[in-house]
């Protein structure tokens, strides 16, 4: 395998695990023990990552690496929305 090949699986990897956490927040519809800031800071380097596996000739990971940052930026969205919107309304 190529470092690209290797590099795709563990954003994809990252990827569903993060997916594990949207689904998590969507069942508990509360937040608890994640800041904001971490998970946007996550997402941030998931868009560099983009620019950056693209700059470098890195296909595989410039595609995996779009789920990764799609998925967590979902994340952050949850979290702002039951943390500061929802319970404005409750």
């Amino acid at each position: 395998m190529t470092y690209d090949s290797v590099n795709s699986m563990f954003e994809l990897s990252g990827g569903f695990f993060i997916a594990l956490h949207v689904l998590r927040l969507w069942r508990d519809k509360e937040v608890k023990g994640v800041s904001v800031i971490a998970v946007s800071f996550f997402s941030l380097w998931g868009y560099w990552n983009l620019i950056y596996y693209n700059g470098v000739g890195q296909p595989f990971s410039v595609f995996a690496s779009l789920g990764t940052a799609l998925v967590n930026t979902l994340w952050v969205g949850m979290i702002v929305y039951y943390t500061f919107i929802r319970r404005k309304h409750d």
